[in-house]
């Protein structure tokens, strides 16, 4: 396990993960179990955002996830144009650090979140615990491609899994952009935002698996509309239409599921007791 891959070991494991799983777009997408080779990749590029974006090292990150490697998928974003990583997500099951960490940032025992939510009914439970998109994507289209695939395959993943439940901890800019694309998290028992792990605005969230992808549908039906304009009578119409075409595409799988193939999902090498 390695959150520091060096540069010649990304590079071949990317080239043989790119040679494995051929499509004809730049990007592909792949979820992986814990043990694969190319969760290191993954667990590189999720150092690299967070060390950058909140201080969280190597060191940090092994303190805060080695707990849950074996109940970790991984979903890895690789781009054929540079043939590195472009972005990551990590999915836990049994709702991994949120269940175990928010019941004292918020106050609130998790016997109470637990019941308040209706996860008492024995299906599974997934942590949405990271999401990660390189800096050098950020700055225009392609960063939004890179995570609608991420939030697209956890989808896909999940749907495969039979996830009923879904919980995460998010910082202010991944909930503002998962908020615009139409998902609509509850706030773990009614909590405020926090600081944790770096992030002055934290939330502990909540939403039916079966709702992610519903609510995405519904705010893509909705954009689709002819637009109001705003009190300043203002329309953004650019805006709109992104936004409109990544909510339709995730919540449906348009133009992303062909290129998303899942190594850990097909097969497990090592079956969970």
């Amino acid at each position: 396990m390695s959150y520091a891959l060096d540069d010649a070991t990304l590079g071949e494991l990317c080239a043989k993960a790119l040679g494995e799983h051929p499509s004809e777009n730049r990007f592909v997408a792949l979820a992986l179990a814990a043990h694969d080779p190319l969760a290191d990749i993954a667990r590189t590029v999720e150092r690299i955002v967070f060390e950058e974006s909140f201080g969280l090292d190597e060191a940090a990150m092994v303190a805060e996830y080695t707990a849950y490697e074996e109940q970790s998928y991984f979903f890895l974003i690789l781009d054929r144009e540079t043939g590195l990583p472009a972005g990551a997500a990590r999915a836990i099951e049994g709702g991994g650090k949120t269940l175990d960490d928010a019941p004292d940032l918020i106050g609130v025992p998790l016997s109470k979140i637990v019941d308040m939510h209706g996860m008492h009914d024995g299906g599974k439970i997934w942590d949405y615990a990271t999401l990660a998109v390189l800096p050098r994507y950020r700055a225009d289209r392609n960063g939004l491609t890179v995570s609608s695939m991420l939030y697209r395959a956890f989808i896909v993943a999940g749907e495969r899994w039979d996830v009923r439940h879904v919980v995460c901890m998010l910082d202010s800019a991944a909930f503002r952009n998962l908020d615009m694309l139409g998902v609509r998290f509850v706030a773990l028992a009614g909590s405020e935002p926090f600081e944790y792990l770096g992030s002055a605005a934290n939330r502990a969230l909540y939403i039916p698996f079966e709702d992610i992808a519903r609510s995405m549908g519904d705010m893509a039906e909705l954009l689709s509309r002819p637009e109001v304009p705003d009190a300043n009578g203002r329309r953004r119409p650019g805006a709109r239409r992104i936004t409109q075409r990544l909510a339709s595409q995730v919540s449906s799988g348009d133009g992303l599921d062909p290129h998303i193939d899942m190594p850990g999902f097909e097969r497990r090498l090592h079956p969970r007791p």
